[in-house]
């Protein structure tokens, strides 16, 4: 019902920026909520920031001040801009959308990860 495309990922060095993407398509009443989340083979998928459908943010403590979350409501995308980038961010990153479905009910979806690596 909904398509997320993420994009943006890739390699980088420490001290790096990079910016990632996630558009949301779909026969939906609203999106609301988004956010991004990250995944490592050794931990949970954690939160990384959210931003509602009226632009509050909330972010991780470890990417306060280095991680900005937007939204194009227009496009129903999310965008992740990091930077100062660290080793320990590398992860794979996949943005949640939320949304309100025709049927008025609650759901959410996962986008497809994209990797971004950081080398020391």
């Amino acid at each position: 019902q909904v398509r997320l495309v993420e994009s943006g990922g890739g390699l980088v060095q420490a001290g790096g920026s990079l910016r990632l993407s996630c558009a949301a398509s779909g026969y939906v009443f609203s999106f609301n909520a988004m956010g991004w989340y990250r995944q490592t083979p050794e931990k949970q998928r954690e939160l990384v920031a959210t931003i509602t459908s009226s632009g509050s943010t909330n972010y991780a403590d470890a990417v306060k001040g280095r991680f900005t979350i937007t939204r194009d409501n227009a496009k129903n995308t999310v965008y992740l801009q990091m930077n100062s980038l660290k080793p320990e961010d590398t992860a794979v990153y996949y943005c949640n959308v939320a949304y309100t479905t025709r049927a008025l009910t609650s759901s959410n979806d996962w986008g497809q990860g994209s990797q971004v690596t950081v080398s020391s």
